[in-house]
């Protein structure tokens, strides 16, 4: 089906300029060539090795001696307990490099947390945004360089002093926007880092998820120089693949179909497995009739020359938000005798997508089940969506009476009533709704950024997933007025309020505090996020300029200037299509205690044998203390980051709203042991060893789900001998 997949047939050679040089592991997670062997073992990508396995063959801490770990270092990125730290460090020859919460890049000495250098882009001129959850390193021979993004930049550095190499791109940068073919404002940064294919960079990017929004091309830049060397069209243009799916003019105005989760490399093949987003704007699309290739999609692409080799489309028309949320973990699995290299995928619905790496085929039967279509008028929701038969999906997907919280009788109640407001059946796919619909998984999943981790030998996938129920409600989006501009607080109450809440005081997540945001932002920095949309905020380019300056103004608590003449007229700025829906807000649903409106578990871990498709095991992860004390089962909470499995027989995951980090016996989901962190983990760990100990560390950032911020990393070993 041209839909689902497309296959093209692999070229069996490669140019030998197109192999990687000294940092590959190889598919079956082989040492590193050139890396140092036996007892020092490095952590050199941010999923741990190009596959994306988040696998380490270290066995030092195994099961026996787990119990003894202790705190080797902390180390303090000097911002203080503010935002988020969601990095997962990459280690190399006995160096850590990762990033702060303000997008501050440093390197330690892995063993001992001393701080080595420091690069703060400010003071180089670039304007960080949203958050950064890892770099990528890249030698040949004697060069060596290390890769992040800050806003619009894509910044090499030199590894060893931490300064910007100037011969790359602009005097140390490229461009996210380059090859993109659009000039605009809206929103564009990259959250994960890209992947390293010879001398190629390939990067994916984070643009804005409503109207005005730039599309999401997948883009390679040359290592050396920062040139654009290939591009990928996610939106296709006349004359590609998948170009029907749109209307015909959607590669001049639509935007998203983005790739903000992470990559994956089969070195060996040279194939890069990218997943994409959905199409912008999220939750309306009228104004993009069709399949919508290659939104929603894993791509196999050629990874020297951005040639589509095959793709699967998990979503068609996405109006839920149900962007591919993680990085493909490449794994090899066993049937009827022979091995078969896959590429597995989670989703943010908790299913799990499993291919032949080379041709696309499904290891497990996919079917296409029909859907709701109750749509509101102008929608025109795809009557089909993929249902993978195995396995089970690793989160529940259905909200009935019968899924309502019963922590208290309070609790129910309220709940229940509001259960009976809401549009029924609350069902996978089922379009959002004016009156409220139940999204469960939420919008941040099942499966989010922090992924699974891969152990090839035996081909089991360990993902863990939240169970938390959100509600999705659509508004009329505000007509222009050819009246008086509205009032600064009028704006506010109208556009902001809804999310950061009446009093300003936000939501402890998604939706920041504005009080005294005069503090952390100037007025030219706050009209650009009112145009550029930041994080989970759209972009509000369209409001009359005289009601954004009013409402710069009203957050400042200054005097508001007086309205132009011109601006009476009320016009939107910016021009553009704008959607008649809008979503009111990224509501999670609790109780009024705060709790998930649904019964526990809220968050799990899972391990599925993906040789057969059957879960050996699956448990409740993380634990809230006032539940405890009242003596409650574990519950499991909300999870952000993922776990990591070592050949010791571990897994260890933070993730979790409890503030702990984890060790568990990956045969059985045993807990083994507990370290308490300053802040929670919402990161994925790393482990390496250095003149022969073991560490595993992990950013302490917290910052999300209403916990307190920290600036830590925090890394645990065994005592020395």
């Amino acid at each position: 089906m041209p839909l689902l997949a497309g296959t093209i047939r692999l070229r069996t050679t490669r140019a030998a300029g197109a192999l990687l040089t000294g940092l590959a592991f190889a598919s079956a997670c082989a040492p590193l060539p050139g890396a140092r062997t036996g007892a020092d073992q490095d952590w050199r990508v941010t999923g741990g090795e190009p596959g994306n396995s988040r696998y380490s063959p270290l066995d030092q801490i195994h099961r026996g001696n787990v119990q003894q770990l202790e705190v080797a270092w902390v180390y303090h990125t000097g911002d203080g307990p503010r935002g988020q730290i969601q990095a997962t460090p990459v280690v190399v020859d006995g160096i850590l490099y990762s990033t702060s919460s303000s997008l501050k890049l440093f390197a330690l000495r892995a063993d001992t947390g001393e701080e080595l250098w420091k690069f703060d882009p400010v003071q180089d001129g670039a304007m960080p945004s949203g958050v950064n959850r890892g770099v990528v390193y890249w030698e040949n021979g004697a060069e060596r360089r290390i890769f992040y993004t800050v806003g619009r930049r894509l910044y090499a550095l030199d590894p060893g002093t931490g300064t910007p190499i100037r011969s790359f791109g602009q005097g140390g940068w490229a461009d996210l926007a380059a090859g993109l073919g659009r000039e605009s404002s809206s929103q564009l940064v990259a959250t994960s880092p890209g992947v390293i294919y010879g001398d190629l960079l390939i990067q994916g990017s984070r643009v804005s998820e409503g109207d005005g929004a730039l599309p999401g091309f997948i883009r390679a830049y040359d290592v050396r120089t920062g040139a654009l060397r290939w591009v990928f069209h996610t939106i296709p243009q006349p004359g590609e693949f998948g170009y029907e799916t749109w209307p015909p003019d959607a590669y001049r105005r639509m935007g998203g179909a983005n790739s903000w989760a992470g990559m994956a490399v089969d070195t060996r093949r040279g194939i890069v497995f990218i997943p994409t987003g959905s199409a912008s704007p999220d939750f309306w699309g009228g104004g993009r009739i069709g399949a919508n290739l290659f939104a929603n999609t894993l791509l196999a692409l050629d990874a020297a020359t951005g040639r589509r080799i095959w793709h699967y489309q998990t979503v068609h028309h996405d109006i839920w938000d149900r962007d591919l949320p993680a990085a493909p973990n490449l794994i090899t699995v066993r049937r009827g005798g022979r091995t078969i290299d896959a590429v597995a995928q989670i989703t943010k619905s908790g299913f799990v997508f499993v291919f032949d790496r080379e041709t696309g085929e499904p290891l497990f039967p996919i079917e296409e089940r029909p859907v709701p279509t109750n749509a509101l008028a102008g929608e025109q929701p795809w009557p089909t969506q993929p249902f993978p038969t195995l396995p089970a999906p690793f989160a529940r997907q259905t909200f009935t009476e019968a899924d309502i919280t019963d922590l208290s009788p309070e609790a129910h109640a309220a709940v229940l009533a509001r259960f009976r407001t809401l549009r029924q059946p609350a069902v996978l796919y089922a379009p959002l709704s004016r009156e409220g619909s139940i999204v469960f998984p939420g919008f941040d999943g099942g499966g989010e950024w922090g992924g699974a981790a891969a152990d090839a030998r035996h081909g089991v996938l360990y993902v863990n997933g939240s169970d938390v129920p959100w509600i999705g409600t659509l508004v009329p989006t505000p007509a222009p007025t050819s009246a008086a501009p509205r009032k600064g607080a009028e704006v506010y109450a109208a556009s902001c309020a809804s999310c950061h809440g009446p009093e300003r005081r936000g939501d402890g997540d998604r939706n920041p505090s504005l009080l005294g945001v005069g503090s952390r932002l100037s007025a030219a920095q706050i009209r650009q996020v009112i145009d550029q949309g930041r994080g989970f905020m759209p972009s509000f380019r369209t409001l009359p300029e005289a009601e954004k300056s009013a409402v710069v103004a009203h957050l400042l608590e200054q005097q508001e200037p007086p309205a132009p003449a011109a601006a009476r007229a009320g016009q939107p700025a910016g021009g553009g299509e704008v959607s008649p829906y809008q979503l009111r807000s990224y509501e999670r649903w609790r109780d009024p205690a705060g709790y998930p409106a649904a019964k526990p578990p809220w968050g799990t871990l899972n391990a599925i044998d993906l040789n057969t498709g059957e879960y050996l095991w699956k448990i409740p992860l993380g634990e809230h203390a006032a539940l405890r004390e009242r003596g409650m089962p574990t519950t499991g909470t909300e999870q952000y980051g993922g776990p990591i499995v070592t050949a010791g027989g571990l897994l260890f995951i933070a993730a979790t709203m409890d503030e702990k980090i984890r060790a568990l016996d990956k045969r059985t989901g045993e807990i083994l042991w507990e370290g308490q962190l300053p802040a929670a983990g919402y990161a994925t760990p790393a482990t390496y060893s250095v003149n022969g100990r073991q560490y595993v560390v992990v950013a302490a950032g917290g910052g999300k789900l209403g916990t307190k911020s920290s600036d830590s990393y925090v890394a645990f070993a065994l005592p020395r001998r």
